[in-house]
């Protein structure tokens, strides 16, 4: 099959020479190659503004990012071997990197699938699928992942905000086979039931996984609060590695009852308890208590997720912060993390420095944390790099 051409604009190839995959509506030559004359997810032959082959990409004429490259092999389409390639090549990395089946096998641009991403739950794959071109590919992805790995279950978390944006229907359902009830994982000797349906994102956050082992060091005996702690992440790690008590705020009451069963599921139930509303409003009524903690965990959702957002957005970090610290009792630990790419760890560093300092504390920082090796970083994509924690270590001024 003989594909049609997308010419670059002279020089806006540097970047994909580079390492980039990424190409930008205002980069192509439309003279040439007029975008509104490509449909949503067709494959195309990148070339530079000279007409010499760059690439196999797929576009999408009606986004900023108008195309995403899929191979600098241009002389065929990109096919069901090239999907069956990348996802073996996943695999091996993830297996050298873990010894059970539990952790992101597909992480988008990183593994050479952009647009793709793909959790493993043992023998329960998710799938999430955020673009026009690799929603035009998905047969051949789910046929390469049954010929892979042949799992009991493929769901589809097809809910994100990006397929709007990519003129993509919202859905959840069940592609392939019957999902296992309950669908379990283990993460730092913690056993935890995942929502794959219903949960957040595709039901777990495999991204915090080495964070949270380091958290586990801190937690021995000490009183904990976890702050939108989910299905209980930070919270019932912390408690399986020997905290006294932990308390875990979340908004979502099904997610709380979730986190219930995962401390009594590891028999730590005991120990822990939770409370359902508002963060920040309920950090304010445990300050107003009296109620201390020698630990907390401070893990919000994303408050920037576009560049105009980055004022108000480093804002609420600052408050959520300040309140975080205000419960550290003098000498415990403040674990602040933030997964917004538009907060930069140094952009953290600054608010957790204003915060001690209008609280009249004094802070140190003795670890930082990132991503965990299945989000493999892209050193072209800045993107790619978007989780930052740090731990630290709160006194009195």
């Amino acid at each position: 099959m003989e594909l049609s051409a997308l010419r670059l604009k002279p020089g806006c190839d540097r970047r994909l020479r580079g390492g980039h995959l990424w190409v930008y509506s205002n980069e192509v030559d439309i003279a040439h190659s007029p975008l509104k004359s490509f449909s949503p997810g067709d494959q195309v032959l990148l070339e530079d503004s000279r007409g010499k082959p760059l690439a196999i990409a797929y576009v999408n004429p009606n986004t900023l990012i108008c195309a995403r490259i899929l191979s600098r092999t241009y002389r065929q389409p990109a096919d069901r071997r090239l999907i069956q390639a990348r996802i073996e090549s996943a695999l091996q990395l993830r297996q050298r990197l873990f010894q059970q089946p539990f952790y992101r096998l597909i992480y988008g641009d990183s593994d050479g699938l952009p647009g793709l991403v793909a959790d493993r739950y043992g023998s329960v794959l998710v799938l999430q699928v955020n673009t026009a071109g690799m929603e035009r590919m998905l047969d051949d992805v789910i046929a390469a992942l049954e010929a892979t790995l042949k799992p009991s279950a493929i769901v589809l978390r097809n809910d994100s905000a990006t397929r709007e944006s990519e003129g993509l229907e919202s859905q959840v359902r069940l592609a392939v086979g019957k999902l296992p009830q309950p669908v379990l994982i283990t993460e730092n000797d913690t056993e935890f039931v995942i929502p794959v349906l219903d949960g957040q994102k595709t039901g777990w956050f495999y991204d915090h996984r080495l964070n949270r082992r380091a958290m586990q060091r801190l937690a021995g005996g000490a009183r904990v609060l976890d702050v939108c702690s989910y299905i209980g992440g930070w919270g019932v790690q912390a408690a399986t590695a020997g905290a006294s008590e932990v308390l875990m705020l979340d908004s979502s009451a099904s997610a709380l009852e979730l986190a219930v069963e995962n401390a009594q599921r590891n028999g730590v139930g005991a120990c822990c308890e939770v409370r359902e509303g508002n963060a920040q409003q309920s950090m304010r009524d445990l300050y107003q208590q009296g109620r201390r903690f020698d630990l907390v965990v401070l893990d919000p959702p994303a408050f920037i997720k576009r560049r105009k957002d980055v004022r108000q957005g480093l804002q609420g970090y600052h408050r959520i912060n300040e309140l975080a610290m205000r419960l550290v009792e003098p000498g415990g630990y403040l674990v602040s993390a933030s997964c917004s790419l538009h907060c930069t760890e140094e952009s953290l560093m600054d608010i957790v420095r204003a915060s001690s300092r209008q609280l009249q504390r004094d802070v140190r920082v003795i670890g930082r944390g990132y991503q965990g090796p299945d989000h493999p970083v892209h050193p072209a994509i800045a993107e790619t790099a978007y989780l930052k924690t740090l731990f630290c270590q709160v006194t009195t001024g």
